[in-house]
């Protein structure tokens, strides 16, 4: 089968590999799209992956083509989103019901070969038949939103709240959809990237901005999230959070990057300062969403690119170019 390869930090081809057989308890995904993530260049940067070569690739959707021999909750022909997580389910935190946090992290795509190739293989269990208005090759949108998803639970938002978010990427715009249906009061985007602003009013903001000081609320923000990993970006929302807020670490930021913090600022105006981390009991409820409508595809994917692109598209996202880039075996 045809693959996209990270051989080696900053190095991604593509090639040729043998076709996957799954396991007893696998199906073998027929990749219709797989999305390309911040996660990705992590991995081209030598982050967060073990060891290299890796098939990268943990948005994906497909067509069941092959079943393990002890699967019996799907059928081939079935058309699936895979959710990416793979955890231990023995360490601490696997038994406290946070996987995400596991003691042996794993996901397909990260780990183990993921979905930026013809074919993947995926424990059963973690796949979600996709309804039939769903297009499969949007789906790969679930895996990001399910992100989003966990991102506000961590918050548990209250009502009428004004949310700041730092970013319209993907991630900032579904974390500004998903604030517009937690009944935030108000939601401002602040992002460099014009194209990317732009995208943000189409879908509907109180305000945007190159810089926070362009926007009218002196006292800060209840809600401030970053969806950049970028160091500035994060050390400038956490100046913008008001009394009694709470700042969200949700962009994923490279493991040198460091900001400043005002211990007696959190301490006087009751500041809260958390993170959210991927996928945790999420990935249902995303799906869920999406097949009513949370998301319009047509505005979230602007490109797709054929998987012998790669390489391209890995560059395109790197330059900050369009927003979800796609690419289809």
């Amino acid at each position: 089968m045809k693959a996209a390869i990270i051989e080696s930090v900053g190095k991604a081809v593509v090639g040729e590999l043998p076709d996957p057989s799954p396991g007893p308890r696998d199906v073998v995904v027929e990749v219709a799209a797989c999305g390309l993530c911040g996660t990705d260049l992590h991995i081209l940067q030598g982050e967060f992956a073990p060891t290299l070569p890796v098939v990268p690739g943990h948005e994906f959707a497909g067509e069941v083509v092959a079943l393990g021999s002890d699967v019996r909750t799907l059928a081939v022909g079935d058309r699936v989103a895979v959710d990416p997580s793979l955890h231990c389910h023995e360490c601490r935190y696997c038994r406290d019901g946070r996987g995400n946090l596991c003691e042996r992290w794993a996901a397909i795509g990260v780990t183990t070969a993921g979905g930026a190739a013809q074919y993947a293989v995926a424990p059963a269990a973690n796949c979600v038949r996709l309804p039939d208005h769903v297009r499969t090759e949007d789906a790969a949108l679930i895996e990001p939103l399910s992100c989003a998803v966990r991102g506000y639970d961590v918050l548990r938002a209250r009502l009428g709240s004004h949310v700041l978010i730092y970013g319209s990427g993907t991630m900032g715009l579904m974390m500004l959809e998903l604030a517009k249906r937690t009944g935030a009061a108000s939601v401002d985007v602040v992002d460099l990237n014009a194209d990317r602003l732009a995208t943000a009013r189409r879908l509907g903001v109180t305000g945007s901005a190159a810089n926070a000081d362009e926007l009218d609320r002196p006292q800060g923000w209840d809600v401030v999230i970053d969806a950049t990993g970028n160091a500035a970006a994060i050390q400038d929302g956490l100046e913008r959070v008001a009394k009694a807020g709470t700042f969200l670490q949700f962009g994923v930021a490279d493991y040198a990057t460091r900001v400043k913090i005002d211990p007696y600022r959190i301490y006087n105006q009751e500041i809260t300062i958390t993170g959210s981390m991927a996928v945790l009991h999420s990935y249902e409820r995303a799906a869920e969403l999406f097949a009513g409508g949370v998301l319009d595809p047509d505005v979230f994917i602007s490109d797709r690119l054929p998987l012998a692109e790669y390489p391209r598209a890995l560059d395109r996202f790197a330059a900050g170019m369009g927003r979800k880039i796609v690419v289809v075996p």
